[in-house]
C-alpha cells in the first residue's frame, strides 16, 4: 500500500476476492483503478467498497450489468458518500423486496394450486377450473402474483 494507491493484492486481501476476480470486475466496468508509473494497477479506499458490494450483490442475484449500471451512478471524482451508497441501496432494496413477496408466495403457493394449467390434480377443478388462469398469461400465473378468480 502507498500513498499513490492501493496495489490489487492489498485490495484481494481486503475484499476477499481473488486478484483474477477482481481483474474480471475492472474489465465489465466495475472499478477503474489509475496505473502507477510502473504501470501496475492502483486503486483507490473507495474500490474495496466498490468491491465488496459488488460481491454482496451478487450473492443476491444481481447481474453484473446491473451491477454496473448502480455504480455508475456513483461519483467516479470523489469518494461516494454515505448519501451515494443509500441510493443504491434503496433502489436495490425495493428489488430485494420484490424477490422476497415472490418466494414467500412460492413458499405458500407450492403444494396448491400453482395456476400452471396442468388441471392433474384433484385441487386443480377447483383453484383453475376450465384452466381459467390460462387467460391470465402463460406460466405460473398465481405464483407470479395473479389471484384466483372467485367467479
Amino acid at each position: 500500500m502507498s500513498s499513490r494507491g492501493l496495489s490489487i493484492g492489498f485490495v484481494a486481501e481486503r475484499t476477499g476476492l481473488s486478484v483474477s476476480a477482481i481483474r474480471f470486475y475492472e474489465d465489465q466496468g466495475l472499478v477503474h483503478p489509475h496505473r502507477n508509473a510502473g504501470g501496475q494497477r492502483a486503486f483507490e479506499r473507495s474500490d474495496i467498497r466498490r468491491l465488496s458490494f459488488v460481491l454482496i450483490a451478487q450473492t443476491l442475484g444481481f447481474s453484473i450489468a446491473e451491477i454496473r449500471e448502480a455504480l455508475a451512478s456513483l461519483p467516479e471524482n470523489r469518494t461516494p458518500t454515505t448519501a451515494d451508497w443509500t441510493r443504491i441501496s434503496n433502489r436495490f432494496g425495493a428489488v430485494l423486496d420484490e424477490k422476497i413477496a415472490q418466494m414467500q408466495a412460492l413458499r405458500d403457493k407450492l403444494d396448491g394450486c400453482i395456476g400452471c394449467g396442468c388441471l392433474s390434480l384433484d385441487k386443480c377443478r377447483l383453484y383453475n377450473p376450465e384452466d381459467r388462469a390460462a387467460t391470465l398469461g402463460k406460466g405460473p400465473r398465481y405464483v407470479m402474483g395473479d389471484e384466483p378468480d372467485p367467479g
